[in-house]
C-alpha cells in the first residue's frame, strides 16, 4: 500500500531522504564500473537527483514515483537539459512502467517502507518482472544493523530482505552499508534476475 503522504511530505518540505546529492554508494557503484550505463528505471526517484546524475553520464533513465509533486519537481530539474532522462507518476505496486524492460532498476529507500512482507514480496517480484533476463536491480534498505533508532528509514533485517528478494530474484550480494548523509545503516542489495 502506497504512504499516505508522500505528497503532503513533499508540499511541507518534511524530506530528510532528500538530500540534493547523488547517493554515495550510488556514485561508488558506477564509479567502479559495476554497470555501465544502459537503460535503467528508477523506483521512487523523489526528486530525480539520482537519475539525473546517472543521465549525465549516458543511462537512458525513467524516473518513477508515486508522488506527483516530488516528479513535477523532478521535470523542473531537468530543465530542458538534453538528457536521456524522463520522469513519470506512477505507483509501482499497481502499473508497470510504460517503456517495458530495463537493464538496470535502482531502488534507494523504497523496498523499505513496505511494512508487510507480501507488500516487499510483491515490490521484488515487480522489480523482477522489469528487468531483462540478467539485469541487476541494486536496492539500499534501511537495516536493523546499529540498533533502534528514533529517526531515520524503516529498519529492515537481513532475513526480511531475503526472504522477499529471494524467490523473485538471485542476490548477488547483500553488505552492510550506510545512509552516508543521515548516518543510518543500511543494506546494501544487488540481485539479478535469473536467465
Amino acid at each position: 500500500m502506497a504512504h499516505p503522504s508522500w505528497n503532503e511530505s513533499y508540499a511541507s518540505g518534511e524530506l530528510p531522504w532528500d538530500t540534493g546529492k547523488p547517493e554515495p554508494l550510488l556514485v561508488e557503484f558506477v564509479t567502479l564500473g559495476r554497470i555501465r550505463p544502459t537503460r535503467t528505471l528508477e523506483i521512487g526517484t523523489g526528486t530525480g537527483t539520482n537519475a539525473l546524475w546517472l543521465a549525465e553520464r549516458g543511462f537512458d533513465v525513467l524516473g518513477i514515483d508515486v508522488a506527483t509533486l516530488a516528479i513535477e519537481r523532478a521535470i523542473a530539474k531537468l530543465d530542458g537539459r538534453d538528457l536521456h532522462c524522463r520522469f513519470a507518476a506512477l505507483d509501482f505496486l499497481v502499473a508497470s512502467p510504460p517503456e517495458g524492460s530495463f537493464e538496470f532498476v535502482f531502488d534507494r529507500g523504497c523496498f523499505h517502507v513496505f511494512d508487510e512482507p507480501e507488500e516487499r514480496a510483491r515490490f521484488a517480484a515487480r522489480g523482477a518482472a522489469t528487468l531483462v533476463p540478467g539485469g541487476l536491480w541494486l536496492s539500499f534498505i534501511g537495516s536493523t544493523e546499529g540498533g533502534l533508532r528514533e529517526m531515520g528509514p524503516p529498519q529492515r533485517s537481513a532475513r526480511e530482505v531475503v526472504l522477499a528478494i529471494e524467490p523473485a530474484l538471485e542476490i548477488v550480494e547483500l553488505r552492510a552499508a550506510e545512509f552516508r548523509d543521515h548516518g543510518a545503516k543500511a543494506w546494501f542489495c544487488l540481485s539479478r534476475r535469473r536467465f
